[in-house]
């Protein structure tokens, strides 16, 4: 019998602090690195959903929203960046600024947050099509000002 495949809808943001650094999350042990995002809740717009991830997967709250950056999908991605096809995600992201400097998770499946300077995120990441976006929104991201 064939599986179905789960169609879901996420949202997160790319999270610069005051020296243009990147936020970025390890998922689970394996060590899959990522964007803060995740799920949105019924009855939750995209936006709410990307500040709750974020703070569940950083700390940080009092985010300021510089942009949309518009939607991607993917497959869901193992630690080693190989697609789960149980699950296709269309992933909204948020361009937001944060004034703080310390990440502290919430979430206990995702461990670990650092801040990553701009030209180590790509080098960092772990899905092909995590840095694909990152690539494709670099100018916007490097022209903000802090």
């Amino acid at each position: 019998m064939k599986r179905m495949m789960n169609r879901t809808h996420s949202a997160g943001g790319i999270v610069l602090n005051k020296r243009g650094e990147v936020a970025l999350v390890r998922t689970g042990p394996e060590g899959f690195w990522g964007f803060p995002k995740g799920h949105i809740d019924q009855g939750e717009d995209a936006l709410s959903a990307a500040r709750r991830e974020i703070e569940e997967e950083t700390g940080l709250r009092d985010l300021a929203l510089v942009e949309d950056l518009g939607s991607y999908e993917r497959y869901k991605a193992h630690h080693d960046g190989s697609d789960d096809a149980s699950e296709y995600k269309t992933i909204r992201m948020y361009l937001l600024k944060s004034n703080r400097d310390v990440l502290s998770p919430q979430d206990p499946g995702n461990p670990e947050a650092r801040w990553v300077a701009q030209e180590s995120v790509e080098s960092i990441l772990t899905s092909p099509k995590d840095k694909e976006f990152f690539r494709s929104v670099a100018k916007i991201i490097a022209s903000t000002s802090y």
